[in-house]
């Protein structure tokens, strides 16, 4: 009878185990630089804290970009992440299975359009044969697409150089490229350093959208976890929002950043609440995706929505 007892109390303790290892769940989440509140609440290690109790485990991966991010979501290595507008469209196009969860508010003045102080290229139309800079398939390229429209010119009336941040502020600063398109707090970094002029900011060019965006079999199994995400994000955007200096201050202790490149990135951007993909946001990001398929950047015509998510 004691043994039959032990090993009953055994077997239940095994399954005990089992339901346990199968409960546990990775968040692994790939963010930039310019995701400030999510590098906030990754330094107060608020998501750790919350998501415990749920048996999840939060890591973070950094990137320089959005694009990248998207790619190690779609290899399974990144749960959920935030980009800007382009990277999502060029996935989806590509065949990614991800989707789109929520939505910052839109923040046209984050990117520009830079040129050396002492450029002779004085308005867009200057940017006729000229060789410009940005990452592909980030918000910075349909920055660029769009400012080229506006002029009046093609795309093919540039020569477009495609690198990561860090590799265009090189070539930027030694003069193998002409400009610069870029977001921020790569295009405050630079305006700080000086000898940097700014074309033309987003305004009036893109609405440059950020997005939240998950794995597709991650946001179907773990609706509960997103919105903890979610009200994490929201409830931590109260702090962002209070006095600038100071928390440009605070984000500097975070991640090594000057604080006042902090300071101009939360000048232009103040508000870091997140909501679901509405539909007017849906469509501008659909008037994105059309661009691309029209210049051929992208390999097929994509319906935005079919890729949009909700709980």
């Amino acid at each position: 009878m004691a043994i039959s007892l032990l090993k009953k109390t055994l077997g239940l303790a095994w399954l005990a185990a089992v339901s346990l290892s199968a409960q546990a769940l990775e968040l692994n989440v790939g963010y930039q630089k310019s995701a400030i509140n999510l590098v906030s609440l990754k330094a107060q290690g608020t998501l750790e804290k919350q998501l415990a109790p749920l048996g999840v485990t939060v890591k973070w991966y950094e990137f320089q970009a959005g694009p990248p991010i998207l790619e190690a979501m779609n290899a399974g290595s990144v749960s959920i992440g935030m980009t800007g507008d382009s990277p999502p469209v060029f996935a989806q196009a590509a065949g990614a299975n991800i989707v789109y969860i929520g939505q910052e508010p839109s923040k046209p003045e984050s990117s520009a359009i830079l040129v050396p102080a002492g450029s002779a290229i004085k308005k867009l139309a200057d940017l006729k044969g000229r060789r410009v800079a940005f990452t592909k398939g980030s918000s910075a390229h349909y920055l660029t697409v769009a400012a080229l429209k506006k002029a009046g010119l093609q795309y093919s009336d540039i020569t477009p150089v495609y690198l990561t941040p860090s590799e265009a502020r090189a070539a930027f600063e030694r003069g193998s490229v002409d400009a610069w398109s870029i977001w921020d707090p790569y295009y405050a970094a630079a305006t700080r350093a000086g000898g940097v002029r700014v074309l033309s900011s987003g305004k009036g060019l893109s609405a440059n959208n950020t997005f939240y965006l998950a794995a597709r079999d991650f946001a179907q199994a773990n609706p509960k976890v997103i919105a903890i995400v979610f009200k994490a994000l929201t409830d931590n955007n109260k702090q962002l929002r209070g006095d600038v200096q100071q928390v440009a201050k605070t984000l500097s202790g975070y991640t090594g950043l000057e604080a006042e490149t902090y300071a101009a990135m939360l000048s232009r951007h103040p508000d870091y609440s997140v909501s679901y993909v509405n539909a007017k946001t849906i469509q501008q990001q659909q008037q994105v995706a059309d661009t691309f398929h029209a210049l051929g950047l992208i390999p097929k015509a994509i319906k935005v929505q079919d890729a949009v998510w909700k709980p």
